[in-house]
C-alpha cells in the first residue's frame, strides 16, 4: 500500500493543527520534539515545516497533502486543491499605524498624508505580494501612481518602480518595526493584544486567514493516494462538522412524540426505538448546537430524560467520497 507524506505547520497554527488531528482519532508523538513525529497510520508521514513553506512543496509534489494558513496560500499563489476550511487559527491580515496618528484611519488617508508632505511611506511586512496586490486595488493609489507597482525590498532583490511607497521584507517580530524601521506594518491579529502592546491601531482588514487542508493535484489523481488522502478528508471534516453538532437522547411518551419529531430538526432523521414500556420511546439524533437554545422549551415540555452529548466528530460519508468533495484551486 502506498504511503502518503502529511506536513504540517510549526508556529501559532501547530496547537490547533495537533488538536484536530488528535480528535480526528490520530495519535502523534514527539509533535514538540522533532520536525518528523509519528503518527499511528502506517499509511502516513508527517513533517512539520513553517506555514509559509507548506503550500509551495505540496504544489511542487514534495508532499502529497498539507495543512496551512489560507493567508499562505494566497501570498504563495501555489497550484493547490483546497480540500477543506478546518476553521480553526482565525486571524486578520491587518494594515495598522502608530495609535498616535488619529488622522490615519485607512489606507487612503495613509497614502494622501505621506504624498501631500513628499514622504516616502514604508510599509513592513512577511506578505509581499499580497501587500502589493492590496496597495495598486486603492483607488487613492491608482490615482496617484497609476499602475506603478510599489517597491519591493528584500536582502536579495528589489522589484517595483515606485519608490515613492516601498514594501520591506520582514523576518518576523513586524510589529516592533515602527517608527524607526517602517511607518506602517501589515500583519496578522488574532485579538490585537500584540498591536495595542506596541501602540499600533489596524487601520484595514486586508483578509481573514483560517487553517485549510491543502493536496497536491497529481496525488489527487493516483488511486492509491487519492483514497488515502479522502480518509484523512473525512476524519477532519468530522471535527469540524463535530464541533457545530450536539447530539441529544430523549424519552418521550407516545402523545407526545408526533409533536416532538415536528419540532426537533436532525441531521437526517431523528432515531425512534420503543423501550420497554409501550408508551414511551427513545429518540436520538444531531442537531446544529445553536439551534439547542432554541428547541430547549419544547423539549422541556414534551420529553423526559434528556441527555446531551459533544461529538468528537460527524462523519458525512456520502458526501465525502473518492469520485470528488466541492473544494476549489488555488492559484494567482
Amino acid at each position: 500500500m502506498s504511503k502518503i507524506s502529511l506536513v504540517i505547520p510549526k508556529g501559532h497554527l501547530a496547537e490547533g493543527t495537533f488538536q484536530a488531528l488528535e480528535r480526528a482519532g490520530y495519535v502523534i508523538s514527539g509533535g514538540e520534539r522533532t520536525y518528523r513525529p509519528l503518527i499511528n497510520d502506517s499509511r502516513i508521514e508527517l513533517k512539520v515545516l513553517r506555514p509559509q513553506e507548506i503550500p509551495l512543496f505540496v504544489s511542487e509534489g514534495l508532499h502529497d497533502l498539507g495543512i496551512t494558513g489560507l493567508d499562505w496560500l494566497h501570498e504563495t499563489c501555489a497550484d493547490v486543491e483546497i480540500l477543506l476550511d478546518l476553521e480553526y487559527a482565525k486571524v486578520n491580515l491587518v494594515l495598522a499605524v502608530p495609535k498616535a496618528w488619529t488622522h490615519i484611519n485607512n489606507l487612503s488617508s495613509l497614502l494622501e498624508a505621506f504624498h501631500g508632505e513628499g514622504k516616502v511611506l514604508r510599509i513592513s511586512t512577511e506578505y509581499l505580494n499580497i501587500s502589493a496586490e492590496f496597495l495598486r486595488g486603492n483607488e487613492t493609489y491608482r490615482r496617484l501612481y497609476g499602475e506603478k507597482e510599489p517597491l519591493l525590498i528584500t536582502p536579495w532583490w528589489r522589484r517595483g518602480v515606485n519608490n515613492h511607497v516601498t514594501v520591506y521584507l520582514s523576518f518576523g517580530a513586524t510589529e516592533a518595526k515602527p517608527p524607526e524601521n517602517a511607518d506602517a506594518i501589515i500583519d496578522v491579529a488574532e485579538t490585537g493584544e500584540t498591536l495595542e502592546q506596541n501602540e499600533l491601531k489596524p487601520i484595514e482588514v486586508i483578509m481573514k486567514s483560517t487553517a485549510v487542508l491543502i493536496a497536491n493535484k497529481n496525488s489527487l489523481k493516483d488511486p492509491m493516494k487519492r483514497e488515502k488522502i479522502y480518509d484523512v478528508l473525512t476524519l477532519l471534516r468530522g471535527v469540524v462538522d463535530g464541533r457545530k453538532k450536539l447530539h441529544i437522547f430523549v424519552n418521550v411518551h407516545r402523545e407526545n412524540l408526533p409533536k416532538l419529531l415536528e419540532r426537533l430538526p436532525a441531521l437526517k432523521k431523528p432515531t425512534v426505538a420503543p423501550l420497554s414500556d409501550e408508551n414511551w420511546y427513545s429518540v436520538n439524533t444531531v442537531i446544529d448546537k445553536d439551534r439547542f437554545l432554541e428547541i430547549l422549551p419544547a423539549l422541556r415540555r414534551l420529553a423526559q430524560g434528556l441527555v446531551v452529548y459533544e461529538p468528537r466528530q460527524v462523519l458525512p460519508l456520502e458526501e465525502i467520497t473518492s469520485n470528488g468533495e466541492d473544494g476549489g484551486s488555488e492559484r494567482c
